[in-house]
Formats: C-alpha cells, sequence, structure tokens
C-alpha cells in the first residue's frame, strides 16, 4: 500500500485522488474474487462436486427450446478445456469431453425443427386428401358419356357435312381477305379502271398470282360490261363460277389399288407436313382394309425416320426403315421386294425433305423414281408433292420444279386451314395444271380428304354463318 499511495503521491498532479482510489480498490476487489474461484477450479475434489452445480447453471439457458436434456448437457463447459491441459488431465478425458460437447449442440436445433414440422404436415395432408376423395365422385356424375355417343353418330351420319364444315372455317382467313375487301372496293357501285386494279390486288394479295388474276379480272369485267353496276352479289358469283372452271381442270381422283402392290412414292420440302400427309394416307386405306406400307428412305435425318414409324404404328401399317446414311434407293429397293413378298396393297414411300433449288439432290430423287419403276411395272403409280399453303407462290415453284424432276401426278396441298393465302392452289391449277390430290384442314386423321373442285369453291365463298350449320 505504501507503494501505492508513493505512486499517487507522484501523480497527484495528475489523477484526481477521489476518483482513482475507489477506482483501485475496485480493481483489487475484482483481482481478490478472480483468485478464489482459481482457487476453487485448482482443487481437484471440487472439480467434481461443482460439476453439478455448473451443469445446473447452464441448462437454464438451454432449457427453453428443448425438453430438459440434462444428462446430455452435462459435460458442456467451455472453460474446462484450458485447465485440464494446464494440469495434465488424461487425455482420454478430453477426447471424451469433446465428443461429448458436440452432440448436445447437434442435437438440439436438430430435434426442434423435427418435432415442429412433422406436427403440422400430418394435418395437411389429412385435410388436402379429403376434399380430393369428394372431387372425384363429382366428375364420375357428369353424364360424358352421352355427349360422347352423340358426337359420333353425327360423324357416322354427316361426315362429309362435318368435313365441309371444317373446310370452310379452314378457308375463312382467305374468304374475308377476298370478300370482305372486295365489298368495300364496290360498295360505293361507281367500276372504273381503278375499281378494277384494286380488284386485282386483293386476288394478288390472296395469292393467286398475277397471270391468274389478271385472267380472272379479264373474264369478270367483261362479264360485268363497261357500264355495269357494282352488285357485290353479281361480282361474287361470276367470280366464283371462273374459279371454279379452273380447279375442275385438275380435280383428278387418287389412282385405284388395281396393282399389288400400288407404290405411292412422296416428296416435298422439310416442313411442309410430308410425314403427317403420309401418315394420315396410310390411314385412310387401313381404314378400307387395305395392306399398307410405308417406307422410310428419308435416311439422312433420323428424326423423320422416328415420326414416321410413330405414325405407322398408330395407323397400323407395316413399316421398313434403311439404316441412318443408307442410300436411299436401295431403301426403297427393299420395300418394293418387301411388299411384293407380303402381298401388300399399297407401298408408301417416304423420301427425302428436299430443297428444290439444289440440283444434287433432286437427281437423287430421279434415281430413286428409277429404281421403283425398274424393279415394279407401272410403279410409282402416284408421285404426290406435298406443298404447305402459308409459303404462297414459292409453292408454285416448288411444284414447278419438283414436276419437270420426277414427274409429279398430283398435288397434297397442306395447312390450308392457317393460311389467308388459299388461293394459291388457284394459281397452281392454272399455271402448272397439276391435279390437286389431297388437301389438309387440320392436324386430325380425318382432316386430309380427296380433293373436290366445286367443295372446296363452295367453301371458299360460303359466310361464316352458312359454315357453321
Amino acid at each position: 500500500m505504501k507503494e501505492v499511495t508513493e505512486l499517487l503521491s507522484a501523480l497527484e498532479t495528475y489523477v484526481d485522488l477521489e476518483i482513482a482510489i475507489p477506482v483501485a480498490i475496485a480493481v483489487a476487489v475484482l483481482a481478490a474474487v478472480y483468485f478464489l474461484f482459481r482457487k476453487k477450479e485448482v482443487s481437484p475434489e471440487r472439480v467434481t462436486q461443482e460439476q453439478p452445480e455448473a451443469v445446473s447453471a447452464e441448462p437454464e439457458e438451454v432449457e427453453p427450446p428443448p425438453e430438459s436434456p440434462a444428462p446430455e448437457v452435462a459435460p458442456v463447459q467451455v472453460t474446462e478445456p484450458a485447465p485440464e491441459t494446464q494440469f495434465a488431465a488424461p487425455e482420454p478425458a478430453v477426447a471424451e469431453r469433446k465428443e461429448v460437447v458436440s452432440p448436445p449442440t447437434d442435437s438440439v436445433p436438430a430435434t426442434e425443427p423435427i418435432e415442429v414440422s412433422e406436427e403440422p404436415v400430418f394435418p395437411e395432408e389429412t385435410e388436402t386428401e379429403e376434399p380430393k376423395a369428394e372431387e372425384e365422385p363429382e366428375e364420375t356424375k357428369v353424364p360424358e358419356e352421352p355427349e360422347e355417343e352423340i358426337v359420333a353418330g353425327e360423324k357416322k351420319d354427316d361426315t362429309e357435312g362435318d368435313f365441309f364444315s371444317k373446310l370452310s372455317l379452314g378457308l375463312s382467313k382467305t374468304r374475308r381477305g377476298i370478300l370482305q375487301n372486295l365489298e368495300h372496293v364496290f360498295s360505293s357501285g361507281k367500276i372504273d379502271d381503278t375499281t378494277w386494279d384494286e380488284f386485282e390486288e386483293i386476288l394478288i394479295m390472296s395469292d393467286m398470282g398475277v397471270a391468274t388474276t389478271a385472267k380472272l379480272r379479264e373474264k369478270v369485267s367483261s362479264a360485268v360490261g363497261a357500264g355495269g353496276s357494282g352488285d357485290m352479289d353479281r361480282i361474287k358469283s361470276l367470280l366464283e363460277k371462273e374459279i371454279l372452271d379452273i380447279l375442275k381442270e385438275v380435280e383428278s381422283p387418287v389412282a385405284e389399288l388395281s396393282a399389288k402392290p400400288t407404290v405411292f412414292m412422296v416428296a416435298g420440302v422439310n416442313g411442309v407436313g410430308k410425314t403427317t400427309s403420309i401418315g394420315k394416307i396410310a390411314s385412310r386405306f387401313t381404314q378400307e382394309e387395305k395392306k399398307v406400307m410405308v417406307a422410310a428412305a428419308d435416311t439422312f435425318r433420323a428424326a423423320a425416320v422416328e415420326q414416321l414409324g410413330v405414325w405407322a404404328e398408330r395407323v397400323g401399317s407395316d413399316f421398313l426403315r434403311g439404316q441412318t446414311g443408307a442410300d436411299p434407293s436401295a431403301v426403297a429397293y427393299d420395300a418394293v421386294k418387301a411388299s411384293v413378298s407380303r402381298g401388300i396393297d399399297l407401298l408408301v414411300i417416304d423420301t427425302a425433305g428436299r430443297v428444290h433449288t439444289k440440283t444434287g439432290l433432286m437427281d437423287e430423287l430421279k434415281k430413286l423414281r428409277r429404281v421403283v419403276a425398274r424393279e415394279l411395272e407401272g410403279a410409282p403409280h402416284e408421285t404426290l408433292l406435298v406443298v404447305d399453303a402459308t409459303t404462297g407462290q414459292n409453292a408454285v415453284e416448288q411444284a414447278r420444279v419438283f414436276g419437270e424432276a420426277i414427274g409429279v401426278t398430283g398435288i397434297v396441298l397442306t395447312k390450308l386451314d392457317g393460311t389467308a393465302k388459299g388461293g394459291i392452289i388457284v394459281a397452281i391449277a392454272e399455271q402448272l395444271g397439276l391435279p390437286v390430290k389431297y388437301i389438309g384442314v387440320g392436324e386430325g386423321l380425318g382432316d386430309l380428304r380427296e380433293f373436290d373442285a366445286e367443295q372446296f369453291t363452295r367453301a371458299l365463298f360460303t359466310s361464316d354463318k352458312e359454315a357453321l350449320h
């Protein structure tokens, strides 16, 4: 104390004794308390006696979340590892305490979420299952069976009427583009050269082509006369008659299955619906109880082969495929031989999608056709070209090039239901004179039908209300 007072007297000028003395006493008290606790920890007897006290104090803080894990949390002594190493406690004891310290920390949070999450889950699952069981009988009570029977009966009794309605609705975009615009042009009742120029523009926009449109203008305008009135009904009937006359020239039935096998060779650019059209053609003849084989000669595109195989399985026809990268002519050769040995009525050969501007690819089609003709007299009996109606005037060029290369005997016009350019069929008929064999107005198996010029023209000029009825 003497030394402390001397030190304080020396610092009297810098430190206030009234403040320094209480601080020094507090420090001394804290030091004394610290040494007392150190003595208690040093004595091994007290260590064992005071362990429950430490355990009883610490679980009080941990007890709120868990359910009093008193025996497991007992070894949680954070301050013990340091003194144990100082007093050279046995190493096994340290290892045991380290192992015991980790489980409580892991077990306490692990038990909490499991107990909390399981309890709300079970009532929720039971609650959701009960309404599902109640909804099922409600759905079964709906009288669905009578509706299906009525629809089936309508399809059997009036299939042609159903197809005409679908065809008329499919041509609705083309019809509106022609008739509504013509009504606007002739609404004034005055007809002059400007009126007929607009008449041409409307037909060209529907992809009837410039040459075909010019001929239609000449015939309709001459029938109306120079001083004729703008009666829309009369102009509509005149235009309908001229289009019907053009389409009548290319109306031709599909070849009969007189030869056994009858061979259909199908060509077309990729993406026009060639594979789908083949599946629908095969379906029509299998429904007539004919034995049909489909041959996948498109060996360069694996997806086309797989898709055609799916269609063959769906319609119940035989299917012949070649190895990937094989010569398409070799596949066609095998298909002809197999169809003869199996007594097939109709063989449909799918060829690779060709770009009509590629001369080398077109030469391969010519070779395939020669092989088929050599192996079977009169084959192929039909060489069909699938054309997408949405491509417009490009379809006319495709038909011209394919016709010159492989002698196309008929056109399959697809996707008429999704375009305002349905007039392309008139351009193909008038400019190329190629027969139109099939038209497609949907994705269903029955949405590909043989072309009927009168039915098509009537559907093109039928109003939307008439089409529904």
